[in-house]
């Protein structure tokens, strides 16, 4: 078994019609460039009734069509928001958190201990957070539920240090389930990250389920100056 087995997102998306949210964090093959991207997938109308809406420090999601929002409490928040020259990727509202940690000077792991995975029984729907250095180091987070009630919050958090060419995929499911839905399980999933940002954003949308995708954003940004480019897909443009 080799540990170290680096394969790119189309295979670790191939065949898996419901990876749930989605955080890929690492950095470019030339080492010159981090990569971020995040993506949502739907099963419900209300989940699936979603795009993601580009704001002056990130991304925040917003209803395709308000008339179909039933519960927007745990499927509208902000993604994506820049602190500095760092980046936080989440799947919740735990964005805020973090950032709100982040400028007293306090760390993501701090600012995690003050929340748990999602109140949605009996999946209890993990909190999965990233946060991107400006030096290309980066951090990953999973809060999942330590017992199939729902009782205790397993916290687990992954720092590196940032690999040219390498990257880490983390995400909320292992795969579609019914009644419940498998929670993600060991730690992240090394993954290969190609120089071209359309490359890496055509490789994640074209592998997703056409089902059950619903949006992806992906962040490329020089290590050097901070400039970075971007790109937003959405299933309902």
């Amino acid at each position: 078994m080799n540990v170290y087995e680096t394969k790119t997102m189309a295979a670790r998306l191939a065949g898996n019609t419901y990876p749930g949210r989605g955080i890929v964090l690492g950095l470019t093959a030339d080492g010159k460039t981090s990569v971020a991207a995040y993506f949502i997938m739907g099963r419900s109308v209300n989940s699936r009734n979603r795009i993601f809406v580009e704001e002056p420090d990130g991304i925040r999601t917003e209803a395709f069509d308000p008339s179909k929002m039933v519960d927007p409490s745990l499927i509208i928040y902000h993604p994506v928001r820049q602190v500095g020259r760092g980046l936080i990727v989440t799947n919740g509202d735990q964005t805020d958190t973090i950032r709100e940690f982040l400028k007293k000077g306090l760390p993501m792991e701090q600012a995690l201990r003050t929340r748990k995975f999602e109140h949605d029984g009996p999946n209890w729907t993990p909190r999965i957070s990233g946060l991107m250095s400006p030096d290309g180091s980066y951090k990953l987070s999973i809060l999942k539920a330590n017992d199939p009630d729902g009782e205790g919050c397993a916290r687990f958090t992954y720092e590196y240090p940032g690999k040219a060419g390498l990257g880490h995929f983390l995400h909320t499911y292992v795969c579609d389930g019914n009644p419940v839905i498998p929670t993600f399980q060991g730690e992240p999933e090394r993954v290969s990250i190609p120089d071209a940002i359309d490359d890496f954003t055509n490789e994640l949308w074209e592998n997703l389920d056409p089902d059950n995708k619903i949006s992806l954003f992906v962040r490329y940004t020089n290590l050097e100056t901070g400039a970075y480019q971007q790109r937003i897909l959405n299933k309902h443009q």
